[in-house]
């Protein structure tokens, strides 16, 4: 068996092991999950910036913005070049439920069969990955 097929014949194994049961979009709209993941990217801006970016009415994301803010997950704060204007901002609660949203794996699982190994086999693991992680990217590229 090449080393190829091996890995391709182990890989569903261990999504099937580790994957996320526990409904991991739950509570984010399709909307909210938008606006937070374009301030993550973009930085602290303007409900109209964001607005703007998203292609949505500014009173459509300020609702968003309010509600959101209200979870605890974005805060408004004083444009430090501009006092007249109002930043929004992922609080740390906002980046970790966005983080948290977009993961496909179950980190306790993973962090305990992690536990299970010596320093060398996890770090061969993960370097391992990496690196073909690199190799796909650059075969991607050619």
């Amino acid at each position: 068996m090449s080393d190829s097929d091996a890995f391709c014949e182990a890989f569903p194994q261990a999504y099937l092991a580790f994957h996320r049961r526990d409904g991991r979009r739950d509570g984010l709209t399709n909307a909210s999950r938008a606006v937070l993941t374009h301030l993550a990217g973009s930085g602290p801006i303007t409900i109209g910036e964001a607005a703007r970016h998203l292609d949505r009415a500014q009173s459509v994301v300020s609702d968003i913005v309010t509600q959101l803010e209200g979870h605890g997950l974005l805060e408004r704060e004083p444009d430090p070049d501009d006092r007249r204007r109002t930043l929004v901002w992922l609080t740390e609660a906002g980046l970790a439920r966005l983080r948290h949203d977009a993961d496909v794996l179950d980190r306790t699982l993973v962090a305990r069969a992690m536990e299970q190994l010596d320093d060398t086999t996890r770090r061969g693991l993960i370097d391992g990955l990496r690196a073909l992680t690199a190799a796909a990217r650059r075969e991607e590229s050619s």
